[in-house]
């Protein structure tokens, strides 16, 4: 029997049972859908952190103060004040591996423009910010070394303040108030939206920082400084230079506990990454599972065929048609089954990807391979799970397949 006929046959059977065919086939439709939308899920997830981070700088690094210990009790990280902006000074001195530098002192305040107002954070900043953090500016320009060292009323908005205080207005050039001292504002910043869902980074100004310290807080030392390597492969030197450079200027002895922190961003970035990953492959694994079941619906109904057709096959049997060809028609039938199955969850799939694109505003992204691994393991389901049926079939004693009732 060739392989057009047995399909043919194959077909008229399935269609004598519409209903209980487009059931059985209903849980590969639902189990290749969910493996296709869940895997778009977990891979949009993915990209839009590794986006994220790509737009933050992937040589991107953190000097932080350490933790403040008194008497047993510990304030946390960054609660030691012994950051200095001759600690930013020498990093960028003498560390070959480092490309810019920018020292951060953060506050909040109300900013007041006219009869508007709005609470927001105040980054003091050094002049190569922008630089550090691949941050452009959509209007005007941003302040200069000479403005940071003279400590100037000057301001840079994130495009959030700006559409709050000025809407359609031009800001450039105006003046605003910060803790009733005036700001001139010299530029505002790109929209780089929110930060993994914890803070919309367009929700500040960037003011120099030594402004922030003489003029808004009233400090002489700085919460972190920011460092550029000068590639995303030297970010690890960079780091064990700043480490080493640390030590040295702070006085701590080898074994003791270190009073700064240094973060490196590709490993904040390779961390987050995993984690997706992680996500991705959970729910591939929970919509694999639902495939599974609709592989086990297909068996039992498959079976259930078997026996309602148990005099059929003893007539085809009867007539010369052989063991491989009784096999190969039930097996052609759970194939068929699954590879229908398989294709109509695709565009279940994609279409729910694009559903919740669309309504939920969730990142998806439908990969050419995750189709094609989800339409093989369809077909699969279909062999694996349709060969019992089929051999129970083709093992039948003929004279016992004619006597059934």
């Amino acid at each position: 029997m060739n392989i057009w006929r047995t399909s043919k046959i194959s077909l008229r059977a399935l269609s004598r049972n519409k209903m209980r065919s487009f059931l059985t086939a209903l849980g590969i439709i639902i189990g290749v859908g969910a493996v296709i939308a869940m895997i778009s899920i977990g891979t949009g997830a993915k990209t839009a952190v590794e986006e994220r981070f790509k737009a933050m700088g992937t040589n991107l690094l953190f000097v932080r103060a350490g933790s403040h210990d008194f008497r047993g009790l510990s304030g946390g990280s960054g609660t030691f004040t012994n950051l200095k902006e001759a600690d930013a000074q020498a990093i960028q001195d003498q560390c070959d591996a480092v490309s810019y530098v920018s020292p951060n002192v953060n506050t909040r305040a109300q900013v007041v423009y006219g009869n508007k107002n709005w609470n927001t954070s105040i980054q003091g900043v050094g002049d190569k910010y922008p630089l550090i953090r691949n941050w452009d500016l959509t209007d005007g320009v941003f302040f200069d070394e000479a403005q940071v060292h003279s400590a100037s009323k000057v301001c840079v908005l994130g495009n959030e303040v700006k559409t709050n205080l000025f809407e359609f207005e031009d800001p450039v050039g105006q003046v605003i108030r910060i803790k009733k001292i005036p700001f001139r504002v010299v530029g505002v910043l790109k929209s780089m939206g929110e930060s993994g869902g914890f803070f919309n980074r367009d929700d500040m100004i960037a003011v120099p920082y030594t402004t922030v310290q003489k003029k808004l807080a009233g400090i002489d030392y700085i919460g972190s400084i920011d460092v550029s390597a000068v590639s995303a492969s030297q970010t690890s030197e960079a780091q064990r230079q700043i480490e080493d450079l640390m030590r040295v200027r702070h006085k701590i002895a080898p074994g003791a506990q270190d009073d700064f922190s240094v973060g490196n961003m590709s490993d904040i970035a390779q961390g987050a990454e995993q984690s997706t990953q992680i996500l991705t492959n959970l729910l591939g694994g929970i919509a694999l599972v639902s495939l599974m079941v609709g592989g086990i619906g297909i068996m039992n109904i498959m079976l259930v065929s078997v026996t309602e057709r148990i005099r059929e096959i003893g007539i085809r049997m009867s007539v010369g048609a052989r063991e491989k060809d009784i096999l190969l028609q039930f097996l052609t039938e759970a194939v068929t089954l699954s590879v229908i199955g398989g294709a109509l969850g695709i565009a279940l799939g994609v279409g729910a990807s694009q559903l919740m694109s669309q309504i939920g505003g969730w990142r998806t992204v439908v990969s050419s391979g995750s189709i094609i691994l989800a339409f093989l393991f369809a077909a699969s389901v279909g062999v694996v799970f349709g060969f019992y049926p089929a051999r129970k079939a083709s093992k039948l004693d003929p004279i016992e397949a004619l006597r059934y009732e």
